[in-house]
């Protein structure tokens, strides 16, 4: 694990195995963090995103900790860039995000913090999926334009109270998160942001997203 000191939040660079790919990630570590925020990025980008690193640092200001990890491997990226279908291999992903739940339980870099999972465009899908698959340890998730449909008879099975981001220019993704909303057993909110398009690229939707996504994983992440 590679450390180095910053004010007030530690970061750090690891390794982390889900099965058996090696994927690198970037933890941002606050002082006693009141949560663990897990990234699943969208379709075509990596841990490196300006918008879930953006994200990711308001997160950090609210005492919330983060992880942004590529689920590709290098190899892998290279073969999506040319065919685009690991973007889109849910079942792939949402194992990688599960197998990375049981890393952080299992060694603790967060302390005892409870974990949440943020997920854009396909990697919603993903996030949904891993936390129906486990629900004793995925307390909360956020989707920010996301694609939860594709998660599909999972959506059945999620326990953790869900928040659907989703611009209000973004008049077909909408309708699938209504759609989502209506699956969803627990609790379950869709919140639109005005003027916003898929990529939140208009300005101050952005700050919309990350404010609403730290209140409600503060809100909804167990105690």
């Amino acid at each position: 694990m590679d450390v180095r000191s910053e004010p007030d939040v530690r970061s750090a660079a690891v390794t982390i195995p889900a099965g058996g790919a090696e994927l690198p990630a970037d933890l941002l570590i606050p002082p006693e963090p009141a949560g663990v925020v897990l990234f699943a990025h969208g379709s075509g980008s990596s841990r490196h995103s300006p918008r879930n690193t953006a994200v990711a640092h308001v997160l950090n200001g609210g005492g919330l900790g983060t992880v942004l990890v590529d689920l590709l491997t290098p190899a892998e990226e290279q073969v999506d860039a040319r065919t685009a279908e690991l973007r889109f291999d849910i079942r792939l992903l949402a194992d990688r995000l599960a197998a990375i739940v049981d890393w952080l339980a299992a060694e603790r870099p967060f302390g005892p913090a409870p974990i949440g999972l943020f997920g854009a465009s396909t990697g919603a899908a993903a996030a949904l999926v891993a936390a129906a698959a486990r629900p004793e340890l995925v307390g909360a998730v956020v989707s920010r334009g996301g694609r939860p449909d594709l998660a599909g008879p999972a959506l059945g099975q999620v326990r953790a109270p869900t928040l659907l981001l989703v611009g209000g220019l973004d008049d077909q993704v909408i309708t699938l998160n209504e759609q989502a909303q209506a699956a969803l057993p627990g609790t379950a909110e869709l919140t639109v942001i005005p003027g916003a398009t898929h990529l939140f690229e208009e300005p101050g939707t952005l700050d919309q997203v990350a404010t609403r996504t730290t209140t409600w994983f503060t809100t909804h992440l167990p105690r």
